[in-house]
């Protein structure tokens, strides 16, 4: 099948979240190509940006279980190849 790239982009409200959310992001490693995490001190929340390699129903999946995280706002871009 298909992969296709795509780029995730979370925002961490609850840092009771990040062990899940952390968790979720290793059970899905073989599909990461980087990830970048910037904590934003003066508002507590951290910024995350996670770019994937994978089929496009995996980056959905893996996308659909990080928001269902309390705390954690996800949005998804996908690249066009």
């Amino acid at each position: 099948m298909e992969t296709r790239i795509a780029l995730i982009g979370i925002i961490v409200e609850d840092m009771d979240a990040v062990e899940r959310l952390n968790g979720l992001l290793h059970d899905y490693g073989q599909y990461i190509i980087g990830r970048m995490g910037i904590p934003y001190r003066e508002k507590n929340i951290n910024i995350i940006s996670v770019v994937v390699n994978a089929e496009a129903d995996i980056i959905s999946t893996l996308a659909g279980k990080l928001g269902m995280i309390k705390g954690v706002n996800v949005k998804t871009i996908y690249s066009k190849k």
